[in-house]
């Protein structure tokens, strides 16, 4: 059988894979939910207005800037497989994010780890391990971002109960913290219980696999040794989250006129808004978070008066600065490594084959 032909009946499975059944019901829903009850030339002329300098200058170089921080953090998180150099990491952290752009089921993730060692020779699957890593952490600071938020004025804002929210809240903070840290004072003994406590319930393949994925994260967390590899973690990461993240979100609340009272609204507000995007691109969905980016942005603003048109019509160009953005980094990548994009999409549908680098 041709690898060609092989390809497309990957792809055509793929198609049938129920977890795409999935992200395209939750991408319609949310689009219906963002766009329900929307005046589309309201919502025309709120685009129309926008102050493109305002919106563009800021958020290209933000977004350009998030790409490379999470790489040099990556950089440190791959310690434990193999010391790389910055360029290699970055281009493959570009060529990923632009695949989860284009593609479904997060394949970006996989390419990415496929992607690096294709450059540098070093097993990817080793390197995807680092990937959950980094996904563990990330969903942390989302969670810490949110009890933050909540715990001091966004949950009056948004009517939340704050008593309510911030105990479920810490718990789900408290889940990854302690299941990274435990995993990296403790691996065997963490792998082991574990596999312990899913053995009554799961069927032995599944157990053995979950035995799998945890040896994977454990052997991800490696790469977190000493106080120089978790000091530059913990900088990369507060650089990505506390500063960079949010500066698209305030040039396009700046850029559409939204006025809630001052800069440390508006700061407040970019953050409120980070949060729920945050979380909302972490749902399945087609393709590019085209949807719950949407939606995410009218929960965001809602609470605080924002109309439907403005919160729509900040959703919409913020996500396309981003997609435009990152999309383009990545096939330039691509473009300027000789690569086509057919075969990262190969690799994301693959087993790792740890590449020789070119």
């Amino acid at each position: 059988m041709s690898k060609g032909h092989r390809g497309g009946r990957r792809r055509v499975a793929r198609l049938g894979d129920p977890r795409i059944l999935i992200g395209l019901v939750i991408t319609a829903v949310t689009l219906w939910y963002a766009l329900q009850g929307v005046s589309f030339g309201t919502l025309a002329r709120d685009i129309a207005r926008a102050n493109l300098a305002i919106l563009l200058i800021p958020s290209i170089p933000a977004y350009l800037a998030t790409l490379y921080i999470r790489a040099l953090r990556w950089r440190h998180l791959t310690l434990a497989v193999a010391r790389l150099d910055r360029g290699p990491v970055f281009r493959a952290t570009s060529v990923g994010f632009m695949v989860n752009n284009l593609f479904p089921l997060r394949l970006g993730e996989v390419v990415r780890a496929w992607y690096l060692g294709r450059e540098t020779g070093v097993s990817s699957a080793a390197i995807f391990a680092t990937v959950i890593v980094e996904r563990l952490i990330d969903a942390a600071v989302v969670l810490s971002l949110a009890a933050l938020v909540l715990g001091s004025r966004g949950a009056a804002a948004t009517g939340l109960d704050l008593r309510a929210v911030l105990p479920p809240l810490a718990a789900l903070v408290a889940v990854p913290v302690v299941f990274i840290v435990a995993l990296r004072v403790a691996p065997d003994q963490t792998v082991a219980l574990g596999t312990r406590l899913s053995g009554p319930v799961l069927p032995q393949r599944w157990n053995q696999r979950l035995e799998q994925l945890l040896r994977q994260f454990a052997e991800g967390m490696g790469g977190l040794r000493g106080r120089h590899s978790i000091m530059w973690v913990t900088i990369h990461t507060a650089t990505l989250w506390l500063v960079i993240s949010i500066i698209p979100f305030y040039a396009a609340l700046v850029a559409l006129g939204i006025d809630l009272g001052g800069p440390i609204h508006t700061l407040t507000a970019s953050y409120n808004l980070l949060i729920w995007v945050g979380a909302a691109v972490a749902l399945p969905s087609a393709p590019g978070f085209f949807g719950p980016y949407h939606a995410a942005c009218w929960v965001a603003l809602q609470p605080l008066g924002v109309p439907k048109e403005a919160a729509v019509a900040l959703g919409t160009l913020s996500h396309a600065v981003f997609w435009l953005t990152v999309t383009a980094t990545g096939l330039v990548v691509l473009r300027f490594r000789h690569t086509r994009l057919e075969e990262t999409l190969e690799a994301g549908g693959t087993s790792f084959k740890d590449p020789a680098p070119r």
